[in-house]
């Protein structure tokens, strides 16, 4: 691409004929010399590479090794050295750190201080959420979660008010426009992209990068040519209705969560430990979509809430049931330049609960994740989509266990006379995150699960009950 601007720690920065898979993490390292920005999974898991990037949509915490240079365009990007102070005068969070014996070794510590002041500037006091994805073998988090609790109370710096100001105002009016050359594009509209991916079908398109970062930290691949498609505000939008629900295919997990809290709890439970707040942050539900992966976590919620999957090419627009989507594994009805526009789904009493197994409870890879939605009248099923991640080669519904009860009585008697149907559904796999036998019989407890929990049964592993 030709040319790139965007501010570092409050300094503009414009950058010229760069390959578009540079990773912020090496540049910062390798060309700038800030070496407080820590490389330690590359992959974005453990967070030692946090900083802090600041748009028109207000601050985030971003994993700086799956964050590739384009997608800072028009934003201000903060990091552990641009915390303190022009003076030298340390962020609440770094002076309570010291105060609470919160660094040991030292190397998690830059990327807890940036996700720190991001929560703090944000008034974020959910700290074990906020905190998720910055890994610390040495302290237990004790020490850092009351660093984070005595730092809330404090007033926000002056100086981490200045970059929402500056990419408003002055970045904005001075920054020369979104660079562009035939192998790398960074539309602002969902018409400049259709009409640029017709022309170079074989592209790839990238949304939040954390997919497609591990292509370039782990697989060393060259992407080209490529589209970055965060610039185009249109296709982040949520639009909610009294008929339905529209889902941009750039809206991140992040805006997902937020919408989803009084619409459908579970849902949002469940994103809560999709990936980390960065992860969060950067991915979006088109993208966790259109990769096609068995083991996503948002297409079995929304296959479960009937959702409807909007396709563009060029200036033909289709439409398809999500369950539809997905073929075999890694491949999807998706012609050549093609491309997810949005998912919606219909507004409808909060009948949805989302069951996420995984080795780890926050911040892991499902092993199985079901998504139920029944309609019970009367004391009999009268409707039931389910849907599953982990147990085929694609998410898939249940459909022959969705007719074995419908019909019949709502009763635990129901929901064993339906056990062979499950073999109908599913034939999974055993792996390194589970056994074959182990998924099969995890998925058919949860359909009695969400039994127990529709008659107020207590079913929550977070809470322990005499």
């Amino acid at each position: 691409m030709s040319e790139i601007a965007f501010l570092l720690n409050g300094d503009p920065v414009v950058l010229t004929d760069l390959a578009p898979t540079i990773t912020l993490l090496d540049w910062l390292r390798e060309t700038r010399g800030l070496t407080g920005t820590k490389e330690g999974c590359n992959e974005g898991d453990c967070g030692a590479c946090t900083v802090m990037v600041t748009g028109n949509d207000g601050a985030r915490a971003l994993n700086a090794c799956i964050l590739l240079l384009p997608q800072l365009h028009g934003k201000a990007v903060r990091t552990v050295e641009g915390i303190a102070g022009p003076d030298g005068a340390l962020h609440p969070v770094q002076r309570e750190m010291i105060d609470h014996h919160g660094s040991q070794c030292g190397f998690c510590t830059p990327g807890f201080i940036v996700s720190m002041a991001v929560a703090h500037l944000n008034g974020r006091t959910d700290h074990n959420d906020q905190l998720a994805g910055n890994l610390c073998r040495c302290t237990g988090y004790a020490p850092i979660i009351r660093a984070s609790e005595a730092a809330a109370t404090q007033p926000v710096p002056d100086w981490m008010e200045e970059d929402a100001n500056k990419v408003a105002t002055v970045l904005t009016g001075d920054i020369p426009p979104a660079g562009g050359d035939d192998q790398t594009f960074l539309p602002e509209t969902i018409a400049d992209l259709a009409a640029w991916y017709l022309d170079h079908p074989d592209a790839t398109l990238i949304g939040g990068a954390t997919d497609v970062g591990l292509w370039v930290t782990k697989q060393l691949r060259e992407l080209r040519p490529v589209a970055f498609l965060n610039r185009i505000d249109e296709m982040r939008r949520i639009d909610i209705t009294d008929d339905g629900v529209r889902i941009g295919a750039g809206a991140t997990l992040s805006q997902l969560h937020a919408a989803m809290g009084d619409l459908h709890p579970s849902l949002a439970e469940m994103i809560r430990r999709y990936g980390s707040v960065q992860v969060r942050n950067a991915a979006t539900v088109g993208g966790n979509i259109a990769n096609g992966s068995p083991i996503g976590d948002s297409p079995p919620a929304l296959i479960a809430l009937g959702a409807t999957l909007h396709l563009r090419r060029g200036d033909t627009l289709r439409a398809m049931p999500l369950e539809a989507f997905f073929l075999s594994y890694g491949k999807q009805d998706r012609q050549p330049g093609e491309f997810v526009e949005a998912v919606s789904f219909p507004r409808q009493p909060d009948r949805l609960r989302c069951y996420k197994l995984s080795k780890r409870f926050d911040q892991d890879i499902s092993a199985v994740c079901g998504a139920f939605n029944i309609t019970v009248d009367d004391g009999s099923v009268t409707a039931a989509r389910i849907a599953f991640g982990g147990m085929a080669g694609t998410p898939k519904r249940a459909s022959a266990v969705e007719a074995a009860i419908t019909g019949q009585p709502w009763t635990a008697d129901t929901i064993d006379a339906a056990w062979d149907a499950w073999a109908q559904d599913f034939t999974p796999l055993s792996d390194m995150r589970a056994s074959a036998d182990y998924r099969m019989e995890t998925a058919r407890n949860m359909l009695m699960r969400y039994f127990l929990d529709s008659i107020g049964g207590v079913t929550s592993v977070l809470e322990v009950h005499p």
